[in-house]
């Protein structure tokens, strides 16, 4: 997925700002659940040139979609937690009254 990168003569790569940039990239796309396999469609496609900027533009945006849905899903289950921790709240409060009578 990460392009080729220029070497020292001793074999060391030598990362530019672009791969740097790139690598980011990658590593965002992963934290955000983005697929490899998709990461390196997306990669072979750009490799191509700007004949494939739709295709491309079309993968992101289902890349998009997908983590849209995610986040909607963990909202839900944020929601739910944040309400069952508040009924806990509710139930542990009277107790606390109690105990400083």
């Amino acid at each position: 997925m990460i392009p080729k990168t220029r070497r020292y003569e001793n074999g060391i790569r030598n990362y530019t700002e672009d791969d740097c940039r790139w690598i980011e990239f990658i590593l965002c796309m992963r934290k955000a659940g983005v697929e490899i396999e998709t990461l390196v469609e997306y990669t072979r496609l750009l490799q191509k040139g700007d004949e494939t900027l739709e295709r491309r533009r079309q993968l992101l945006i289902l890349q998009r979609d997908k983590l849209l849905m995610r986040v909607e899903e963990m909202q839900k289950a944020l929601d739910k937690l944040n309400l069952k921790i508040k009924q806990y709240e509710e139930m542990i409060a009277p107790i606390e009254r109690n105990l400083i009578k």
